[in-house]
């Protein structure tokens, strides 16, 4: 079954669904695309190897978990 098969398919079985059910089906599809990895090849990354010094990435690990991992109860 080839792409537009199955876009008509889906629509014709979607159009018998009440508009509830429809809805659940559109969030669904949306979880679906952003569950498909993105990104690119690590080979292309390769350039930025080195980029962060040891020193800037402690800095920035050290301010991760003095300020990240901590709840504020009273904050909301």
């Amino acid at each position: 079954m080839n792409k537009t098969a199955i876009k008509i398919q889906v629509a014709k079985r979607l159009d018998k669904l009440p508009v509830e059910l429809q809805k659940q089906v559109l969030d669904f599809t949306e979880d679906l695309v952003m569950s498909v990895a993105k990104g690119v090849h690590g080979k292309r990354l390769l350039k930025f190897s080195g980029a962060i010094t040891e020193k800037d990435a402690n800095a920035m690990l050290q301010a991760i978990e003095e300020s990240c991992e901590k709840v504020d109860a009273n904050g909301w």
